[in-house]
């Protein structure tokens, strides 16, 4: 498992990366665009599998080559983060089943809840086509999945 600083670090079976909202995330009020709240889910995620040991360029380089594509992504928010807020992510591989990954997000300020998503993404081979993650993959992922029922 990586020790990358700026990758964040897991918690038990959550990864949690700090992410400071800059003038250019927010709209003229100083509220986060909605949009953003996207791109820091999608860093968390990416940091979760690289604090594991996966790497996104390692997964290219293969000779059966693989990467990931978002099939689904249901957001919800619940606050308003604001310029130079200091928020968490934290994010969870909660199963995979076939080539699909099932992923749980949150995003906090301090306590206070700002946002969640679940996420549904694929593994896909290079011509797009849904693909088993490889094995080595789901080996590194498989303590840090939910082990309940």
């Amino acid at each position: 498992m990586s020790d990358e600083p700026d990758a964040g670090r897991l918690v038990g079976r959550e990864h949690r990366l700090p992410v400071r909202v800059y003038y250019e995330d927010t709209d003229f009020t100083g509220v986060v665009y909605h949009g953003n709240y996207a791109r820091y889910f999608e860093r968390g995620r990416s940091d979760f599998l690289r604090v594991a040991g996966i790497s996104h360029a390692e997964l290219l380089a293969r000779d059966e080559p693989s990467a990931f594509t978002v099939t689904r992504l249901t957001m919800a928010f619940k606050r308003a983060a604001r310029i130079d807020d200091a928020l968490l992510v934290r994010t969870t591989y909660d199963a995979i089943k076939g080539p699909r990954l099932f992923i749980r997000q949150r995003i906090t300020r301090g306590e206070a809840l700002i946002a969640t998503a679940e996420v549904e993404a694929a593994c896909i081979d290079m011509a797009g086509r849904p693909r088993r993650p490889p094995a080595g993959l789901v080996t590194q992922l498989t303590p840090l999945l939910d082990a309940s029922p």
